[in-house]
């Protein structure tokens, strides 16, 4: 297609969640407020496995601390452009803005997406395997795992953005969100995207749902073998695989809804994209440190030593 013929969209407009200006300004408060608690919660249980020995030597919070550093990126890519929208009577976003919020969503994304399923493998082996466990989760092995997650975030996310940015926009330019993501920019484009439109969701779908169950597999080994074992130490893994499961459930469901089904009422994905943008961020930390004694006492010895 000669792209000369089009004359080059250089900034789309956001719909943003409402249209009211009394929920607006109810909305630039809220989401003001959670976004400070999800940067400063997340980033306290980074600093607290950093800074504790024993934590930063342990499998487990050395992942949790890798998922907290995503969470703070995941609410970072989008939230504060919303936050100041609010404020805003035109919600305006760059080209080069808009692709830049679908790389790090993807990127971000598919990096904690497989990162969970090594937090799982990590369970797995320290529930049912606990004799090699050390020698199966050494820190070259956590080290490996981590990287595995942001290259396949990195290489989906490339994916994704080397499609879109070279369609053709001529108008219109209004995307019905309040960040850019791929099933609604495309459909912008000045050709049939159809078929490039549910590859691409396919891509993302299929990332989402094949890690859904290799985690859901991953999860039924292991309450099989917490079963088995009716002790102490069963029920304390039963009540970190809780935690886990719960992380799992919030982050994956709204995932596989958009990407699995494609965009169909912007009333339900705009409430999902919230959910999973901000919410989850927000209650990742919570669910591990509240249900987590010996991460509550790390924080707290964390908190005196820097109240001196």
């Amino acid at each position: 297609m000669d792209l000369q013929n089009y004359t080059f969209v250089s900034e789309f407009v956001l719909q943003g969640l409402c249209t009211s200006r009394h929920l607006q300004k109810f909305f630039f408060i809220l989401f003001s407020g959670l976004y400070v608690v999800i940067v400063m919660g997340n980033t306290i249980i980074v600093a607290t496995v950093v800074s504790n020995s024993r934590l930063h030597s342990s499998p487990m919070y050395f992942l949790l601390g890798n998922l907290s550093f995503l969470d703070i990126w995941l609410a970072s890519f989008a939230t504060p452009k919303m936050i100041r929208d609010f404020l805003s009577d035109r919600k305006l976003i760059s080209f080069g803005g808009c692709m830049s919020q679908i790389f790090f969503l993807h990127f971000v994304g598919g990096a904690e997406m497989v990162l969970l399923v090594s937090m799982a493998y990590d369970r797995y082996v320290a529930i049912c395997k606990p004799l090699h466990y050390m020698t199966v989760m050494s820190r070259n092995k956590c080290i490996e795992l981590v990287m595995l997650s942001w290259t396949i975030g990195f290489v989906h996310s490339i994916s994704q953005v080397a499609f879109t940015v070279n369609l053709p926009y001529c108008g219109p330019n209004e995307i019905s969100s309040f960040f850019c993501d791929v099933p609604l920019v495309i459909k912008l484009a000045c050709m049939d995207t159809y078929i490039l439109g549910i590859l691409m969701i396919s891509d993302s779908g299929l990332l989402s749902l094949s890690c859904f169950l290799l985690l859901l597999i991953s999860y039924t080994v292991i309450l099989i073998n917490v079963r088995q074992r009716a002790t102490g130490g069963a029920s304390k893994a039963l009540s970190t695989c809780s935690a886990h499961i719960m992380v799992v459930t919030l982050f994956f469901g709204p995932c596989i809804f958009i990407y699995v089904w494609p965009f169909s009422r912007f009333s339900v994905d705009k409430l999902l994209s919230v959910f999973y943008t901000i919410f989850t961020p927000l209650l990742n930390p919570l669910i591990y440190t509240l249900r987590n004694k010996e991460m509550k006492t790390a924080m707290r010895k964390f908190r005196s030593f820097y109240s001196y």
